[in-house]
């Protein structure tokens, strides 16, 4: 694989937005500010509990490693997805979210046009070269009135976006290292993915790329 033309341009300014659809829309560079004190909580998050292979309900293990933070993380396993208070690795609860993370949250929010967004969980997924995820919807939470905060950090990656229909055309976003995602309200279940992932090496993080979603699970 290669990192193609689509990353050869330099990464867009931050402030810059980028509109997906009416409620939907790429923050570039939100997050660099908060980088330093993202990855320490995110040390401190792994610490207790490590990235792992999730399963789907029909057996296949997902290429992306994940873990969660939070009141609740997401999981999948035989029995489905679902949130879980517990890890079921260690039967723990989730690491607490990290305060830097949910400010975050509520203030990437608040830049889409999303006020009170008040956070309470936080899926990681780390990729590596070759890892992907594909298209689906984020309808597991119970609150569903409230936007997705996608925040990325590293290698560069192609953002899937497409409907509220599997089969409607999705759009190719590029994603670069500090870049934040929301969407909510009437583009709450639209279908979304993650290409897989180019060869590429970053300067702060190597040969990879964390996403951090910060949602309102309860």
């Amino acid at each position: 694989m290669h990192t193609g033309a689509l990353f050869e341009a330099p990464e867009a300014p931050p402030g810059e937005v980028r509109w997906l659809a009416p409620q939907a829309c790429v923050l570039r560079g939100f997050a660099l500010s908060q980088v330093p004190a993202l990855l320490a909580a995110l040390r401190v998050v792994i610490a207790q509990a490590p990235l792992r292979h999730m399963h789907t309900a029909r057996g296949g293990r997902m290429s992306v490693r994940t873990t969660n933070c939070g009141a609740v993380g997401w999981i999948s396993d035989a029995a489905g997805y679902r949130y879980s208070p517990t890890d079921p690795v260690n039967g723990q609860p989730w690491p607490a979210l990290p305060e830097v993370l949910a400010q975050l949250g509520r203030e990437a929010a608040a830049a889409a046009g999303f006020a009170d967004f008040v956070p309470d969980a936080c899926l990681v997924n780390r990729y590596r070269p070759g890892d992907r995820m594909g298209l689906h919807q984020d309808r597991n939470e119970r609150r569903l009135d409230a936007p997705i905060v996608s925040v990325s950090l590293g290698i560069p990656a192609l953002f899937l976006w497409g409907g509220a229909r599997r089969e409607a055309p999705t759009e190719r976003v590029p994603l670069f290292h500090g870049d934040v995602a929301v969407w909510g309200g009437a583009q709450r279940l639209n279908f979304h993915g993650v290409a897989a992932l180019p060869d590429g090496h970053h300067a702060l993080l190597g040969p990879q790329r964390l996403n951090l979603t910060v949602r309102r699970a309860c």
